[in-house]
């Protein structure tokens, strides 16, 4: 059996005792609130479409507040997206992308996929032909959204699934609004379909790709090497935070990659140097609360979100009342 690259040397963070589903905001030594100077600051690197603004909203559990809303094309404009899949199994690292699997990053190169049967302890694994060595890859829209769907169609089984940014729609734009002051909730919330929050280049930060049902249909679903895929429905996103954004230095204890759907900014990952709670969040030594983005191999940017979120919604615009928009997340 080929033992498979890793990239890096993925640690897990020293988790704090569950937080309790009744609690108050983690006391911050000084405010963390948003401004409007602070979020434009932070998404110089995003394709944006409406400029950051202050608007009026409605949160998670009621909360009505004032928001910071900005509008982005899902689509990176400080480094490529791909690739992903490769062609063929003698293709180097340059021609494909990483996957996850017990903590641990893979490169997603050519001879990858030929150790899949090894890799998962089941000989139904069989992405490529054994006469020519080329892979199985999706090479259309039509063939993405049947194999990237949660109910894989059958005949895309054994199949690297590779969905580009040429087949979103170019017209796309997701509209985020998030509390300018983190407001209270009364129990911490899982990443649902609006993510964990924004990234500094205008990439959704997602929550854990569903790699039980990528699996479960003979496919495996690469992320670049930035740690991003694409959806049909949210465009270009990101299952980990690699080294690929740009990030401020806010006097936090680390620089800042994006900010949360709560409000809340989260900064690079802490390499196991901090004592963070169930959300991947702790109270800096010189700073407020805020996030820390999970370990590359995770497939957890952050666990939950400690306080009342907002709105992420595609189009430009609108108005946003986050108790309306508990709907099931898309993979």
């Amino acid at each position: 059996m080929r033992v498979p690259h890793l990239k890096g040397s993925p640690m897990r963070f020293p988790v704090a005792v569950a937080i309790a589903l009744c609690f108050a905001l983690p006391a911050t030594a000084h405010e963390a609130d948003l401004s409007l100077d602070t979020a434009t600051q932070l998404l110089s690197a995003a394709n944006i479409v409406s400029a950051p603004k202050v608007v009026d909203c409605t949160l998670s559990e009621g909360a009505e507040t004032s928001c910071i809303q900005f509008a982005v094309k899902p689509e990176p404009a400080n480094h490529a997206a791909g690739p992903w899949c490769p062609s063929n199994i003698s293709d180097g690292a340059d021609q494909g992308g990483i996957w996850l699997k017990d903590g641990a990053v893979l490169e997603a190169d050519g001879a990858f996929f030929t150790i899949l049967a090894d890799l998962y302890d089941d000989d139904e694994w069989q992405l490529s032909d054994p006469a020519t060595g080329a892979i199985n890859v999706t090479s259309s829209a039509e063939a993405c959204a049947a194999a990237a769907r949660p109910d894989v169609d059958p005949a895309y089984n054994n199949y690297c699934v590779q969905c580009l940014t040429d087949y979103v729609d170019p017209d796309l734009v997701i509209t985020y609004t998030i509390p300018l002051v983190p407001v209270a909730a009364s129990r911490t919330s899982p990443i649902n379909f609006g993510g964990a929050g924004v990234a500094t280049n205008g990439i959704k930060l997602d929550g854990p790709a569903p790699v039980d049902a990528i699996l479960d249909a003979y496919t495996i679903a690469p992320f670049d090497d930035c740690g991003g895929h694409v959806n049909l429905h949210v465009g270009y996103h990101f299952h980990a935070v690699r080294n690929c954004l740009e990030v401020s230095d806010l006097a936090l204890d680390a620089l800042v990659v994006g900010i949360a759907m709560d409000g809340y900014l989260i900064t690079e990952n802490a390499l196991g140097l901090y004592d963070l709670d169930a959300c991947n969040g702790h109270i800096g030594e010189s700073g407020p609360y805020h996030y820390h983005a999970g370990a590359d191999g995770s497939n957890q940017i952050l666990g939950c979100l400690t306080a009342q979120t907002g709105c992420a919604v595609e189009g430009e615009g609108g108005v946003c009342d986050a108790t309306q928009t508990s709907r099931p997340p898309r993979p």
